[in-house]
């Protein structure tokens, strides 16, 4: 960080501080685990005043997934003949029959990969093996995906499927908010998730439930821009929408990736870890492309179950119900060497954070 940029990050907590010299305490969400991330790196969460607590959400698509989904790919890994391809991050999550990482101990064939395009290739270069690549992620993912099936269309690939489990952003802040479990006075929206969805996309969480949202970027100038506007808007008295990165993200979103994701995909119901079954908060094939979908190929699989390991919170802190440090396995017997949740794996997972950069 420059001497210029330090000095403006440094102004900007100052002016949080001021603004907040009169106001309640406020409970603010990070929806993304990007952003839980880069909050506590960036040292960002400790500038904040006493009575600005941010609340981690789920914002974190492999600490999301439903376990039924991660035993699914442990059972596809174990059939002869299958390659599991996937994101980095999935490879040491806990399922009930081991992790990924554990079933390619065993002698099943995982690969890790980059884009869902690096899948679409592996399975083009072995046509000996029936690839399935692990489609997990928010909207930010979908349309890299969406893509790689119309290319295994195009070339004609029948060894090339995906295991779906790409999920919404906004059904799950609705869920959140309806359950009136988690008292929440506005959102710091992602700037990922909405580079592809739009600004607009957030319209009704301010509309229908009352609830302020701006959408902010990662770095620490921008994120506490983005606090210190949510905090302005609290301050008054009627919810509003803002984006203060604006250089990345328009109100109507990327238009042709909205528009790849709906020719592939249709919304469907999706179960999310400890939240249960979220209406039209998924992604599923549309007819046209069902041949590519492992559910269809193989009999049996059940990507539905749920279920959290004996005295895991790991549902809890995604919810924003709990810190990662109200759980008593926390930083014991679950670190980031031996996890027993999602949420101490993945790199955007909130436990991981916490563990990383903040436990002291």
């Amino acid at each position: 960080m420059s001497h210029e940029s330090a000095n403006a990050t440094l102004a900007l907590a100052e002016e949080i501080h001021q603004q907040t010299t009169h106001m309640g305490s406020t409970r603010i969400m990070e929806v993304c685990g990007t952003h839980t991330v880069s909050l506590f790196r960036s040292g960002v969460k400790s500038m904040l005043p006493e009575n600005v607590r941010l609340i981690s959400g789920p914002g974190c698509p492999v600490c999301v997934t439903a376990q039924g989904y991660i035993d699914a790919a442990s059972e596809l890994c174990s059939k002869k003949g299958v390659t599991i391809a996937t994101y980095g991050d999935m490879v040491r999550v806990p399922g009930r029959g081991g992790s990924l990482a554990e079933a390619r101990a065993r002698g099943g064939n995982v690969k890790v990969v980059y884009s869902a395009r690096d899948a679409v290739e592996h399975a083009s270069t072995h046509p000996e093996e029936t690839v399935v690549f692990l489609a997990v992620g928010f909207e930010t993912t979908a349309p890299a995906t969406a893509l790689a099936v119309l290319e295994a269309e195009a070339r004609g690939l029948e060894n090339f499927l995906i295991l779906p489990g790409h999920k919404l952003v906004i059904p799950a802040m609705e869920a959140l908010l309806a359950g009136e479990e988690v008292p929440l006075d506005g959102f710091l929206c992602p700037g990922h998730v909405s580079v592809i969805i739009g600004s607009e996309a957030y319209r009704p969480i301010v509309a229908d439930h009352h609830r302020s949202c701006v959408v902010t970027g990662f770095e620490p100038k921008n994120m506490l821009q983005g606090l210190l506007r949510l905090l302005q808007i609290l301050s008054g008295s009627e919810p509003e929408l803002d984006n203060v990165y604006s250089v990345a993200v328009r109100p109507k979103g990327n238009t042709q990736a909205l528009s790849i994701i709906e020719r592939v995909f249709k919304l469907d119901d999706a179960t999310w870890r400890a939240m249960g079954v979220i209406p039209k908060s998924g992604l599923a094939l549309r007819e046209t492309y069902a041949r590519f979908d492992a559910l269809k190929r193989f009999d049996g699989l059940d990507v539905n179950d749920d279920y959290d390991p004996p005295g895991c919170r790991c549902g809890e802190v995604i919810q924003g119900k709990v810190e990662p440090a109200d759980c008593a396995l926390f930083g014991a017997s679950c670190t980031p060497m031996k996890p027993v949740g999602p949420c101490m794996v993945s790199s955007e997972g909130t436990c991981a954070a916490w563990y990383k950069y903040g436990r002291r």
